[in-house]
C-alpha cells in the first residue's frame, strides 16, 4: 500500500457518498496549490490524467 493510499481512502469514507463537478474539482486543486505551492506538478499531472482518461477509450 502507497502512503497516498491511506488519504484515498479516508476520502472515500468520508465524502464517497457525494457527487462533486468538475468545476468544484478545479477550484479545490487550485486553492490546494494555492495553499501548498510545491505540489503543483503534481496537482498538474492529476488534472491533465483526469482531463484526458478517457481518450484510451476512443481507441477501441
Amino acid at each position: 500500500m502507497y502512503f497516498t493510499d491511506r488519504g484515498i481512502e479516508e476520502l472515500e469514507e468520508r465524502r464517497g457518498d457525494e457527487e462533486v463537478s468538475f468545476a468544484w474539482l478545479a477550484e479545490k486543486m487550485r486553492n490546494f496549490v494555492d495553499d501548498n505551492p510545491d505540489f503543483e506538478n503534481a496537482i498538474e499531472r492529476l488534472a491533465t490524467y483526469l482531463a484526458r482518461d478517457d481518450e484510451d477509450d476512443l481507441d477501441d
